[in-house]
């Protein structure tokens, strides 16, 4: 009789482990995976999924848990579940990629994967995927470490080097980071392609009035409201432009005057901030413009 138990708990955790498969992210995190997914686990997948724009780009795990940007299907398989103690369990999951019409994807191997599963007020729930729940949360701090860091270097130029240029009615800086030192430390350093500028709002563009280019390394302490700009070493203009380029950016100065002298690089890190600037302040913009140029829709 109890075996007989232990193999019907099995069989019921090996159901329900292929039920939770179909709420594994893969490019979205669907709304119904609330009842499915612990609190935390939401919670950190949640967070992660509304972070900007480009962060598929760079941890494409963050998006693509299993199939990648492939526009395959996962085929998921219960190969075994191991019951750990009374609230805990861990599935193997295999997975292979399928086309749409059912066909195996050329040159597709199987994967294992491991999903973890919790036992939250009598329902087993999904609780980790492949350890990606430690991996977003070690992301999601650094992404807001770094949004302090950018944060405190926009209020600096803003407040500091913006207010020398022919005003308007609002300032978003550019921050083009090219290395960052010292995040973790009390003291942080950052070089960069900084750049001000000085907006008015006419109907649903963002049109320039004024701004300029301000490169070089700025000082960071950490203080108890956050990262403060203590010092800053700018690049200077005209014939010392390259001098004191190379003296401040030192081995960076080859990644710098790529990202300088790139428009493409400078409008897309603009964009993006702009983009980002907009949403957080609901503004009714859909473009902007520098003078004597075509909006650019955003």
């Amino acid at each position: 009789m109890l075996l007989s138990s232990c193999g019907n708990q099995e069989d019921k955790l090996r159901w329900r482990a292929a039920e939770l498969c179909k709420y594994i992210p893969d490019h979205e995190l669907l709304e119904s995976s609330k009842d499915y997914l612990t609190e935390d686990f939401y919670s950190v997948l949640d967070t992660m999924f509304n972070m900007s724009e480009h962060e598929p780009m760079e941890h494409e795990w963050l998006y693509y848990f299993v199939t990648g940007n492939s526009g395959t299907i996962a085929d998921y398989e219960v190969v075994k579940v191991e019951q750990k103690d009374k609230d805990h369990a861990v599935a193997t999951i295999r997975v292979r990629q399928k086309w749409d019409d059912g066909s195996i994807a050329e040159g597709s191997d199987f994967e294992d994967h491991l999903l973890y599963m919790e036992r939250v007020d009598e329902d087993w729930l999904m609780a980790d995927f492949d350890g990606h729940k430690s991996d977003c949360i070690r992301h999601i701090a650094i992404n807001r470490r770094e949004e302090s860091i950018r944060k405190a270097i926009s209020d600096y130029l803003m407040e500091q080097i913006g207010v020398d240029y022919l005003p308007g009615e609002v300032c978003i800086p550019s921050v083009g980071i090219v290395r960052e030192e010292g995040a973790d430390s009390a003291e942080a350093h950052v070089w960069g392609d900084f750049w001000v500028f000085n907006y008015n709002v006419e109907g649903d563009t963002l049109c320039v009035v004024s701004g300029g280019s301000h490169p070089g390394m700025m000082t960071l302490t950490r203080e108890p409201g956050g990262w403060q700009v203590t010092a800053f070493r700018q690049v200077e203009d005209g014939a010392r432009f390259n001098p004191t380029a190379m003296d401040i950016f030192g081995d960076y100065y080859d990644i710098f005057m790529n990202m300088s002298s790139n428009q493409d690089v400078r409008e897309a890190i603009r964009k993006e901030q702009l983009s980002s600037y907009v949403r957080q302040h609901k503004l009714p913009v859909r473009f902007y413009k520098d003078h004597g140029w075509p909006a650019v829709e955003l």
